[in-house]
């Protein structure tokens, strides 16, 4: 009798290994080449699967400045709660991944903890963004503009489901041009 409950139950832990290795998600492959220099500059954080820190983030900014020594002094700005809220402000390390046309990069907001960052959808003219990761558990459309139109964002977010993401976790983030 104990033989065959301790067959049984490695029966169901294979199964369920099995069914878990087949859920594994493809890498998520970055566009072929980023210019950091048109890259610097204001993005307007459009939408996003949210970190916790930004749950509740309104008039949200990330702004990249390319040092000289290739690294990437980034300003993360928003208001928490209203527009009216209180100002939080980060400021990551951002470092370019060798080898991968400048598309990946690492973050780093406390040392020394790094968060991978994957350019992954670029328009030709650098006016949207997608900023993705392998564990599908946060994204960022971001533009640079606070505002794009009901069909750029349809395009974005179907982009963005088309990497694996669950759509209905995204936010999107109120702007006022004030």
């Amino acid at each position: 009798m104990k033989n065959k409950i301790r067959n049984t139950l490695t029966g169901f832990a294979a199964m369920f290994i099995s069914a878990c290795s087949n859920q594994t998600m493809s890498v998520i492959k970055p566009v072929s080449y980023v210019d950091l220099n048109q890259f610097m500059g204001d993005w307007y954080v459009i939408a996003c699967i949210p970190t916790m820190i930004e749950t509740e983030a309104y008039n949200a900014v990330e702004s990249y400045h390319l040092k000289e020594d290739g690294s990437i002094d980034t300003t993360f700005v928003y208001r928490e709660s209203g527009f009216d809220g209180v100002e939080k402000r980060y400021n990551p390390h951002g470092y370019v991944v060798e080898n991968t046309g400048n598309a990946v990069w690492g973050m780093q907001f406390i040392w020394p903890f790094k968060s991978e960052y994957i350019i992954a959808d670029l328009e030709k003219d650098y006016s949207s963004t997608i900023i993705a990761r392998n564990a599908r558990d946060y994204v960022w459309i971001m533009a640079r503009t606070p505002f794009i139109d009901d069909s750029r964002y349809s395009a974005l977010s179907k982009k963005v489901a088309d990497l694996g993401y669950d759509v209905s976790k995204l936010r999107k983030i109120p702007h006022n041009t004030h």
